[in-house]
C-alpha cells in the first residue's frame, strides 16, 4: 500500500527539523584558536625545579578563566615534558548545583589530563563551561611551562 503524500511530507519535514536541531546542538570539543574568553586574567605562575627547561619537575599555574558559572584555574605539575599531576585551583561552586556538577567533572578532567598528556580533552557532559575553562587554563599553563 502506498503512503499518503501528506503523511510522507510531514514525516520528511519532521526528520529534517530533527537532523537540523541535532546538527546545530553539536559543539566543538575545543574553542577555536584565539577564542579565549575576554575575561581571562593571567595570574603569576609558580615554578619549582628547572624553571623553563624541559627537564626537572615543575609546577605551573594557568590563568583564571571566567566562565558563566564562575572562575576556573588549573595547576599542572610536569616532570620533563610529561604531565604527572593536575589540579583545579578554582572551579565554579557558587551554588549547590555547580558544586555537585564539579564534584564529578573536575576529577574526570584531571584524570583525562594525565592520560591525554595535553589540553585536548573531551568536555564532561553537563559541565561544558567548566570543561572549556579548564582546558583554556590548562593550555595556558602548558604553554608557560614549555616557553
Amino acid at each position: 500500500m502506498r503512503a499518503h503524500p501528506v503523511r510522507r511530507t510531514a514525516l520528511t519535514c519532521a526528520a529534517t527539523v530533527t537532523v537540523t536541531v541535532l546538527a546545530l546542538s553539536l559543539k566543538p570539543h575545543h574553542p577555536p584558536v584565539g577564542a579565549l574568553p575576554s575575561a581571562t586574567t593571567p595570574t603569576p605562575s609558580s615554578s619549582t625545579g628547572m624553571g623553563g627547561t624541559s627537564s626537572g619537575t615543575r609546577t605551573v599555574t594557568g590563568p583564571t578563566v571566567q566562565t558563566r558559572y564562575g572562575p576556573v584555574q588549573v595547576q599542572v605539575t610536569l616532570d620533563g615534558s610529561r604531565i604527572v599531576a593536575a589540579r583545579a585551583v578554582q572551579s565554579p561552586g557558587g551554588d549547590p548545583r555547580s558544586r555537585q556538577i564539579n564534584a564529578s567533572a573536575v576529577p574526570a578532567l584531571i584524570k583525562e589530563t594525565v592520560n591525554a598528556q595535553s589540553a585536548h580533552l573531551d568536555a564532561v557532559s553537563g559541565a561544558t563551561y567548566t570543561s572549556e575553562g579548564y582546558m583554556s587554563s590548562l593550555q595556558s599553563a602548558l604553554d608557560q611551562a614549555r616557553a
